[in-house]
């Protein structure tokens, strides 16, 4: 577990040190926001409606746009090959790089979300709603996207690549975690059956995907 807390701390400084996570994101799902108004015109209602689904999908995207760096810049330096190398496992090793994803860049996009849906006009006693099925729901996101990352980290133009894989694998995700949303604003379907599966999603997610990715990783460094 030091060895995992390590490298978990190092990734999290890294990323705080190079300011392309939780800045970047964060900017990324400002300009999201800001610009749904422009496509979809002044409607207060209408932008209240699909309130919950902008802020999904412009978490969803900003999640994506480290990803494809979380194995790249190790591979690049060699530090790649020291973690496989390494005492510690290498799920248990791309597990804490997941966590430092997280942590860096979707837990910013958790916290921000209330202030982005006031200015959607999402009703305020929602707001919370909405902020929790992104903390359910990111986790997802980022070990489905562990794995495409894994995948892409020896073939170039990997960023696409990683779209490419990645971006389907998320719908189910997208559409428990809209669902649950629309639910606690509107109904009248109930909030806990979508969120219970947002949550499942979540769970398998961190169980399966450093397996996979670490699996991809060997693959892909042979």
């Amino acid at each position: 577990m030091k060895s995992f807390a390590a490298l978990l701390m190092r990734d999290v400084r890294l990323a705080v040190r190079v300011g392309g996570g939780a800045l970047m994101g964060a900017m990324f799902f400002l300009i999201v926001v800001v610009m749904t108004p422009f496509a979809v015109g002044p409607n207060l209602r209408l932008l209240g409606l699909i309130g919950p689904a902008i802020l999904w999908l412009g978490g969803e995207l900003a999640t994506l746009l480290a990803l494809d760096r979380l194995f790249a810049t190790d591979h690049e330096d060699g530090s790649l090959d020291l973690i496989r190398t390494g005492e510690i496992p290498l799920e248990l090793a791309v597990a804490a790089k997941a966590v430092a994803h997280w942590l860096t860049t979707c837990l910013p996009l958790v916290v921000i979300s209330p202030l982005l849906g006031l200015m959607l006009n999402v009703e305020a006693r929602a707001l919370g709603w909405v902020a929790l099925t992104l903390l359910a729901g990111t986790p997802a996101l980022t070990f489905i996207g562990l794995v495409g990352a894994a995948l892409a980290v020896a073939l170039r133009r990997g960023g696409l690549l990683l779209a490419i894989l990645v971006l389907p694998l998320t719908i189910p995700v997208l559409i428990f975690g809209v669902a649950a949303a629309n639910a606690a604003i509107a109904g009248p379907a109930p909030f806990g059956p979508p969120f219970t599966i947002l949550c499942a999603l979540s769970l398998a997610s961190v169980v399966l995907g450093p397996v996979a990715a670490a699996a991809a990783l060997r693959y892909a460094m042979e």
